[in-house]
């Protein structure tokens, strides 16, 4: 059969361009070293059966691959293909070696994680998973590449697992016996003064496209420090920029002044179960178009390139940061009351991150604020800090306010000169210059999860501060949990709400003015390598404190709904949490573009009927 789509043919198992044809199709594997966590399989396939036989089918009625066939799709290839090791394994067999020392620290640098195909930002999580290596992996260098391994996955009824950067709290970047399309090297990014989408004909916005494998730091530099604009995307640096952060909706520190970065996207590329490459927007393949803005990551295909629509840049950037802590039990149910009271005020465009409630009677601020001066913030908070001081037998507080220009929000040097402390340059050899990590980034830095569970808060509760107050006085008896100003839509920018009605998202969404997490979980804990085991005893410990806490917002929440970027691995009734009425929806653009199930995640639409 062949099959020609969009420019492409398409033969057995591999796809490529007519007039590339004599530039693509040369061996993937190459003579150049392979990264220190893989290694590439050898051209002779005939010696290397027993590791190729290692990706094993799923259940099907499909042959798996032999080594001719695994010799052909490698001759297929731009990219490389790769047998996957695990960058821990030295930690293993010589623990105490000055090579497995330095492995250990590497592992607590975010961008190191994304250079190896073995290792993902999440290790584990207590009752649900353990990261696991892939056998192979193709690292992919174009979009034929990522068409060519899933028509072969597809073929021969391999599992297909999708890494870009790794950060997934619900291991879906990694699976044992499974073929990984490793996007890493998919760097491109393109900032577009004007950008009207494939057949349109009309309203050019100010845009950039993201390639598989590109981070936000790299993109922010590109719209902001180069281009003065802004673009909604993740706070952790590393994060990737094209993969699941958007396509399971992408909240921000910014979202009430601008969305989602679903609600961004103005364009996806995406390669089908059937090895197509499909140009999706509002104009083509718009049902598409509709469930990849919100619908999840590796659900409905591969996306190799994304569009996302550019905004004016705020000119300040602010940061409000302290705590309060109350010296009885009485007072701080007060102070949760209180604070409630006034949240109103900053539920609005101009806010963004957390509030922290505490057992232990205290509440951390670690909020950011734009295009709002010192003198601003002050008058906003003046009647709160009015109130504290009126009882001082009650309260011990300390609260700092900063302001600098927007401009440099991810200017290294800029922080580097006047706060050094809040980044972490990476100071390995050869690394780009600009290349850094928020400090409070750290704990989700090869984290293992005891208890993780999340809620949407619907913006009426609010309007009973008191109820509410006793709602997180009772839940942060068991555990802390934070309250993400900006992750939820009540009060958010109008336009930025418009936009986001026309993504897939769960619409209480816009119903809720905020979002509660709460998390119990440690870094540098690898299931497998002795000395760094999880203690499952106390992990199920904390993991219950999780459950208690949570218990009682979820009771009090009925139908609020919740991120499915950040939920729990065991999140009940979840098609309806995470998407609301829009699942039946969802449901049926999956059954019409991947009726077979190539592409299936741990509770990702459709999964549910993958057994």
């Amino acid at each position: 059969m062949l099959l020609i789509r969009n420019g492409f043919v398409q033969k057995g198992f591999y796809m490529t361009r007519f007039e590339d044809w004599k530039l693509t199709r040369r061996t993937a594997i190459k003579a150049a070293a392979a990264t220190a966590a893989a290694h590439t399989i050898n051209r002779s396939f005939a010696d290397n059966t027993e590791s190729l036989s290692t990706v094993v089918p799923m259940a099907s009625d499909k042959s798996p691959p032999s080594p001719a066939d695994w010799q052909a799709f490698a001759d297929n290839l731009t990219g490389e293909l790769l047998e996957v090791k695990s960058p821990l394994e030295i930690c293993k067999s010589d623990p105490k070696s000055t090579a497995a020392q330095k492995i250990m620290e590497d592992m607590k640098n975010p961008f190191f994680l994304e250079e190896q195909p073995g290792a993902t930002h999440t290790t584990g999580w207590v009752n649900a998973f353990d990261s696991q290596v892939s056998s192979q992996a193709v690292a992919v260098e174009t979009t034929t590449d990522i068409a060519t391994a899933v028509c072969f996955a597809r073929d021969h009824g391999l599992k297909l697992v999708i890494k870009g950067t790794g950060h997934d709290y619900l291991g879906r970047s990694s699976a044992p016996n499974s073929l990984l399309m490793w996007t890493h090297k998919m760097r491109d990014i393109k900032v577009h003064e004007q950008f009207i989408p494939a057949g349109g004909n009309t309203g050019a916005v100010p845009a950039v496209t993201v390639a598989a494998g590109s981070r936000w730091l790299e993109v922010y530099d590109q719209v902001t420090n180069q281009s003065g604009r802004f673009v909604q995307g993740g706070g952790c640096t590393s994060v990737g920029a094209c993969g699941g952060f958007i396509l399971g909706s992408g909240f921000g520190a910014l979202s009430k002044r601008f969305g989602t970065g679903a609600g961004s996207m103005l364009e996806a590329e995406i390669i089908t179960a059937n090895g197509e490459i499909l140009v999706t927007n509002e104009f083509q393949y718009p049902d598409l178009f509709w469930a990849l803005r919100g619908g999840g990551g590796g659900t409905f295909g591969i996306v190799s390139k994304l569009t996302l629509m550019t905004h004016e840049l705020p000119k300040s950037l602010g940061g409000f940061m302290g705590n309060i802590h109350a010296k009885s039990d009485t007072s701080y149910r007060q102070l949760i009351k209180q604070l409630l009271d006034f949240y109103p005020a900053i539920n609005n465009e101009h806010w963004g991150e957390t509030i922290k409630f505490s057992p232990k009677n205290k509440i951390d601020l670690s909020l950011v604020f734009i295009d709002l001066s010192k003198e601003e913030v002050q008058r906003i908070w003046q009647p709160f800090f009015d109130w504290l001081d009126k009882h001082p037998t009650d309260y011990d507080w300390h609260i700092d306010i900063m302001a600098v220009p927007f401009k440099d929000y991810w200017n290294i040097d800029f922080w580097l000169e006047n706060y050094p402390t809040l980044i972490q340059k990476d100071s390995r050899q050869g690394q780009p210059q600009g290349q850094f990590w928020w400090k409070s980034n750290d704990s989700a830095i090869s984290e293992y999860m005891y208890g993780y569970q999340s809620r949407w808060i619907p913006q009426k509760l609010f309007e009973s501060p008191s109820k509410l107050a006793d709602i997180f006085f009772d839940a942060s008896r068991h555990w802390d949990f934070k309250l993400y100003v900006s992750k939820a839509l009540a009060g958010a920018a109008k336009d930025a709400v418009d936009r986001d009605r026309k993504t897939c998202i769960n619409p209480s969404v816009f119903n809720a003015a905020a979002w509660v997490l709460m998390q119990a979980s440690d870094t540098n804990i690898f299931p497998g390598i002795p000395g760094y085991e999880p203690n499952i005893a106390y992990a199920k410990s904390l993991a219950a404190k999780v459950e208690a806490g949570m218990r009682i917002i979820r009771d009090a929440t009925p139908h609020a709904g919740n991120y499915a970027n950040q939920a729990d691995y065991h999140e009940p009734d979840w098609q309806k949490t995470f998407w609301g009425n829009n699942y039946p929806q969802l449901l049926a653009v999956k059954n019409k573009y991947d009726p077979e199930r190539i592409f299936s995640t741990h509770h990702s639409v459709g999964s549910e009927l993958c057994g």
